[in-house]
């Protein structure tokens, strides 16, 4: 599999993709919004933008299967499965509110080898492939060189979900906002974490997360030079509904203030 081409590929149909998605925009009426859960969204758009990135993605790779949030195909590859997000940050896209993005990953088994985020406002398109550089519109990304929390800015993602958690994640941003040059909450975390790969922000953490919000960024960090881990400093960062994504500098020192506040 040429995954560089295939990446290139991936590309182009993220920014295809987006176009719809920014036509949609001035269109979008609120009272076609479902919703799935509590403070957990749906629009025609990410139900129609999934169906777009379902075609065009089985026709690339014929034998992948996927995992897919809106669930347009519950088709599981013996090998290959496409890990999509048609819209990370619905809430933002309903208010008419940036960032919002496109995220796509292919999986090898229990290894994500490609990784494409596009960030629909923007148009920035973050990339990276097994063994590649990690690119931003082409040009290649890197993490920052901090080296302590004290000077990093951190991301994270407020809760929606598992509310029993909110005290010591509260806890652990009051921290955070004595301790470091301060934290944002831009509402997709594909979005963040690809922000870490390109050395704007040092870390980003964040619990009640999905595969397709967390894979095809994931990748983007690691070949950016960064790294990932769940709560833990395990590996179960894809499907175990937590992450902590960061520089190299300060990884470490970040992991052990997370697991401080949030492991119980």
């Amino acid at each position: 599999m040429d995954l560089h081409n295939l990446c290139s590929q991936v590309c182009n149909l993220s920014r295809l993709t987006g176009t719809f998605i920014l036509g949609e925009l001035p269109k979008f009426q609120a009272n076609t919004i479902e919703t799935k859960s509590l403070h957990n969204f749906v629009t025609h758009v990410d139900k129609s933008s999934e169906v777009r990135l379902v075609k065009e993605l089985s026709q690339l790779v014929p034998q992948a299967g996927f995992i897919a949030e809106e669930g347009t195909s519950s088709v599981r590859g013996d090998r290959y499965n496409w890990v999509i997000d048609p819209l990370d940050g619905t809430t933002n896209f309903i208010h008419g509110l940036p960032p919002f993005a496109i995220s796509i990953a292919l999986m090898d088994g229990d290894e994500v080898i490609l990784g494409v985020v596009h960030e629909v406002i923007s148009g920035e398109t973050f990339s990276a492939w097994k063994d590649s550089a990690s690119y931003l519109n082409g040009k290649e990304i890197h993490v920052s060189k901090v080296t302590s929390v004290k000077d990093s800015l951190i991301a994270t993602g407020f809760p929606y979900t598992e509310f029993e958690r909110i005290k010591p994640f509260m806890q652990s941003l009051e921290y955070l906002f004595a301790n470091s040059h301060g934290v944002r909450r831009l509402g997709s975390a594909s979005v963040d974490m690809a922000y870490v790969a390109c050395g704007r922000f040092e870390a980003f953490y964040e619990y009640g997360l999905s595969p397709w919000d967390v894979a095809a960024a994931s990748l983007i960090v690691k070949q950016a030079g960064g790294k990932n881990s769940d709560f833990k400093s395990g590996t179960d960062y894809i499907f175990g509904r937590e992450i902590i994504v960061g520089n190299s500098g300060i990884f470490d020192e970040f992991s052990q203030l997370i697991r401080k506040f949030l492991v119980v």
